[in-house]
């Protein structure tokens, strides 16, 4: 519960907030057959998924790092350019920029 000056954040508010405001914790990717992929919003990525983004040296690798191997290897077979996975990535960061200039989550 919230202190009555505002003062204090609920963070599971304030996570909820963040992931409305940005469209959700995940990414959803339409390939080029129809078949939809997912990975984590870089904003809630956990950890390990960051580590591995962060290492990646190549759109394969990045792509890989994104969507894990199995869904990878699926994007891929369905046709899926692995650094169209990368300009999915760079315009939900985009998007998240657009979303929190219009206004920050709010106390509880």
């Amino acid at each position: 519960m919230s202190k009555p000056n505002r003062k204090r954040y609920v963070a599971s508010q304030v996570r909820q907030q963040y992931a409305e405001a940005v469209g959700g914790e995940d990414i959803e990717i339409e390939g080029p057959d129809g078949t939809v992929f997912t990975m984590p919003h870089p904003l809630f990525a956990p950890a390990d998924w960051k580590a591995k983004v962060d290492d990646a040296e190549d759109d394969e690798d990045l792509a890989r790092a994104m969507l894990g191997d199995e869904q990878y290897e699926k994007y891929v077979a369905t046709g899926g350019d692995p650094s169209d996975v990368n300009f999915v990535r760079m315009a939900a960061m985009e998007d998240m920029k657009g979303a929190l200039k219009k206004g920050r989550p709010t106390r509880s």
